[in-house]
């Protein structure tokens, strides 16, 4: 009887929370509106009105005072649900978007405006309820870690402006940091009042994915134009009449108005473009993101491009027209590339050197900041990054600078479970649960308990089992196989990905509840590639690790082995730099390194093909020994003399490899 008392009462405390939360829903369409109102008011919410515009959303804002707003994207008017998040971030309203549209670009769209939720139509009454509660709870993580409002995007491209980089280098990140919110195959940045050329930026997507700056110099050669013929077409900038979107007709209209245009859309075959102006000290600034796509600029866009006017300020002023960070003159034209100048670290005593992660970027530092922050709470975190930036590093950091850290941390390779044991391997099963199930089994949640549980590569979890962890993380409960009944468990969730799940949400290989669920506290781990100025303390580090060993009597780089590090774009990242910097060490002779074979081209010009090797990354290696193995095999995966009986793995465990690693069967032949 107290037992029924105490739930009851609970359950009237947890629908008096939910009564005092008034919800502003924002949707055009009458029908769903009125459906999630009746949803609402039936779980104990109060829907204080319903808007179809932006405008009309404004309105109820200011008179309701909600305290939640649901939020369709396509509204009735000329604005967006997109162009009313900025609002709301500004005005401190959390929201939860409303879509019937989940591709990639929408998604990401979505998410640089920071929303609680997404979500998906059409839905049901529990989808809602479990995503008001997942946003509910990311809302109050918020609160208590004070994280900015500033969205990522904005900070992203404020800090590759800051970077000691040429101006070449600076753009192709800026370009690749802007292409999923606003696609583009061709972007021309040019001062359009007072007129000028001379400083036009010309970025052009490559078949690769990459991005490539072009002056004009060699865009008027690819284009077959003549010097005379871009001084008469380019005279003038884009005369917009006030529109930003041109597809179909309006595209075609603005080839016949502007000479330049058509000559750009004949060479790279574009359909569509995207334009805006940015003003900075009297002078204007014209943006224009050109796409082979017809009809790809919609509302959504246009709401984007004004979120980050001041990204597109930030662009002009410190990167296209401002002072060289390297030089400190006026920056050179686009054609002008210098190199970066490399400089040692010189203070030890300000590194910080978390768990083996050793740097001084700003980008390591933030991500630093991040892990500090959340360490000594219980709050969920999703590390992401690329392969070999540390991710379990920073999860055995996180563990160890938390009240748990006495407790057990178990670590769980999402990618290398079994797909027929995921969920005994997880939560466990009882004996004679299934067939082989001869004794009980504690899954890695329970012996998790008090702890933490890190699922690395959570990407890789198949559906059926994210629907399960979905409900653990919601329940703080779990039900071994074969069971029939349910134990409480206390565990902490740390996950990490290399893979951008907002696309695999787009393509429905993962759950849009549980992503949002996890991103409660996600830590970024920047690529080498992007913290470059950290290369040199790295090589220090590895330099003074393998010395130790007494494996060679290396004990230092020059510089010009150093300028070949820094020239290299370190697909495999540390790991990558590790491995080369201990594999150099043992073929040197020596106190110094004086020269480094990197993979690919960057030592065509010092090695002959004979002597050309490439440090792999661990995944790379695994793949060719599977493939080899396979080969000898041919083909055959199961049974005596299969592969999987050579390398000693269950069949279920190599077809899991065989398909992440992306091994066809026309590469065994």
């Amino acid at each position: 009887m107290f037992s029924k008392s105490c739930l009851s009462w609970f359950s009237y405390q947890a629908r008096l929370n939910k009564m005092k939360q008034k919800i502003l829903i924002v949707e055009d369409e009458f029908i769903v509106a009125n459906d999630l109102r009746i949803m609402l008011e039936k779980a104990g919410y109060k829907v204080c009105g319903i808007a179809p515009s932006v405008v009309k959303a404004l309105e109820l804002i200011t008179t309701k005072e909600p305290d939640w707003i649901l939020l369709d994207i396509f509204l009735q008017g000329d604005k967006t649900g997109i162009d009313l998040a900025g609002q709301l971030t500004g005005m401190g309203i959390p929201f939860i978007y409303i879509s019937a549209n989940t591709n990639q670009g929408i998604l990401e769209a979505a998410k640089a405006t920071l929303p609680y939720g997404f979500l998906v139509k059409p839905f049901r009454e529990k989808d809602l309820m479990v995503m008001l509660d997942i946003a509910r709870y990311r809302h109050e993580q918020n609160l208590k870690y004070n994280q900015p409002s500033q969205p990522s995007l904005h900070t992203q491209i404020e800090h590759i402006a800051e970077k000691q980089e040429p101006v070449a280098d600076r753009l192709k990140q800026i370009s690749a940091a802007l292409h999923p919110v606003v696609p583009f195959d061709f972007l021309w940045i040019t001062k359009s009042n007072p007129r000028t050329s001379t400083k036009d930026i010309n970025m052009v997507r490559l078949a690769d994915g990459k991005f490539s700056l072009i002056d004009n110099q060699s865009l008027l050669k690819a284009m077959n134009v003549s010097v005379r013929d871009f001084k008469t077409w380019n005279n003038s900038a884009i005369n917009a009449n006030g529109k930003s979107i041109f597809n179909g007709y309006d595209f075609r209209k603005l080839r016949m108005e502007s000479p330049w245009t058509q000559a750009l859309s004949d060479h790279y075959q574009l359909e569509s473009a995207l334009i805006t102006e940015v003003e900075r000290a009297g002078e204007w600034f014209q943006f224009v993101f050109f796409n082979q796509l017809s009809d790809l600029y919609t509302k959504v866009h246009t709401g984007i491009i004004n979120q980050f006017s001041k990204s597109l300020e930030i662009i002009v002023d410190k990167v296209v027209y401002g002072k060289d960070p390297v030089s400190g003159t006026p920056l050179p034209a686009s054609n002008i590339i210098e190199k970066p100048v490399i400089t040692r670290v010189s203070d030890p005593e300000n590194t910080q050197d978390f768990n083996g992660i050793t740097g001084n970027s700003k980008l390591l530092h933030a991500a630093f900041k991040k892990l500090e922050l959340v360490a000594p709470d219980d709050t969920s975190v999703l590390i992401l990054g690329e392969s070999g930036t540390g991710k379990e590093k920073i999860a055995q950091t996180i563990h160890k600078l938390s009240p748990r850290k006495n407790k057990p941390l178990v670590t769980v390779n999402c990618a290398a479970l079994p797909l027929t044991l995921i969920e005994s391997e997880l939560f466990g099963h009882e004996k004679g649960s299934f067939t082989g199930a001869n004794d009980k089994r504690i899954g890695k949640f329970e012996q998790a308990d008090g702890g933490s549980i890190f699922l690395d590569e959570i990407g890789e979890l198949p559906l059926e089992a994210q629907v399960k962890l979905l409900r653990v993380l919601q329940e703080k409960e779990i039900e071994r196989l074969g069971g029939n009944y349910t134990k409480k468990i206390n565990v902490r969730i740390i996950t990490a990905t290399n893979r951008n799940l907002e696309k695999e949400v787009a393509e429905g290989r993962f759950r849009l509840d549980l992503y949002y669920r996890l991103n409660v506290f996600p830590i970024e781990l920047p690529a080498l590639r992007d913290r470059k100025e950290d290369i040199p303390l790295l090589v220090d580090h590895f330099i003074a690790k393998y010395g130790k060993k007494g494996s060679s009597g290396v004990t230092q780089i020059s510089d010009a082995a150093l300028n070949e590090l820094q020239d290299y774009d370190w697909p495999g990242n540390i790991r990558e730099l590790e491995h080369l910097i201990e594999r150099t060490m043992l073929l040197t002779e020596g106190d110094t390194i004086t020269h480094i074979e990197l993979p690919g081209a960057a030592s065509a010009n010092h090695f002959s093909s004979e002597d050309h090797f490439k440090v792999k990354t661990m995944e790379e290696m695994e793949r060719d020994h599977i493939l080899n193995v396979l080969k000898m095999c041919k083909g055959k995966v199961f049974g005596a003399g299969g592969a999987a009986e050579i390398l000693n793995i269950p069949s279920t465990t190599l077809n899991s490899k065989i398909k992440k690693l992306g091994i066809k069967f026309e590469f065994v032949k």
